[in-house]
């Protein structure tokens, strides 16, 4: 557990030096505990995400980095690749692929990736991954954008 703070306690330090270097992801530890962060997220240029500022929550296990940590969306998203309800990202980073030099940073940028490239032949919201699936490209974006504008958008005013 030691060295999964220490780890922990490194990467807190680069992300306040990396703040203004990787304008689209804001990460933050909790105050009280380490193994709980959260992440603001801008949705990717030229997606159905785009504009949308989308929220991630991070549990970090005592074992990291050896194991990956738990993230979910907590801001609603249409996607094939992450579950509406729970917002579970269904990434094979995240499961069989994780290695210990991932960071909690670059898990946010595989996650902005995933946006932009989704994987609809495993899907864990089915709408989404048939709509893709059958070549409906037009009406999975339409969906994404209005839940974009629904749930992600930030509020004027």
């Amino acid at each position: 557990m030691q060295a999964s703070r220490a780890r922990l306690f490194k990467e807190y330090k680069e992300v306040q030096r990396e703040k203004v270097a990787d304008p689209d992801i804001q990460i933050a530890c909790d105050d009280t505990n380490i193994f709980k962060w959260t992440a603001l997220i801008k949705g990717p240029s030229e997606t159905p995400f785009e504009g949308g500022v989308f929220q991630l929550v991070f549990s970090v296990p005592e074992q990291y980095p050896l194991q990956p940590p738990q993230v979910r969306f907590l801001t609603k998203i249409f996607h094939p690749n992450v579950h509406f309800k729970t917002g579970e990202i269904c990434l094979d980073i995240l499961k069989n692929a994780w290695s210990p030099a991932w960071t909690l940073q670059s898990v946010c940028r595989a996650i902005i990736a995933l946006m932009a490239h989704p994987e609809p032949d495993s899907p864990l919201n089915c709408d989404s991954g048939n709509l893709l699936r059958s070549g409906d490209v037009r009406g999975y974006q339409s969906m994404a954008r209005m839940y974009t504008r629904l749930a992600a958008s930030p509020k004027k005013g």
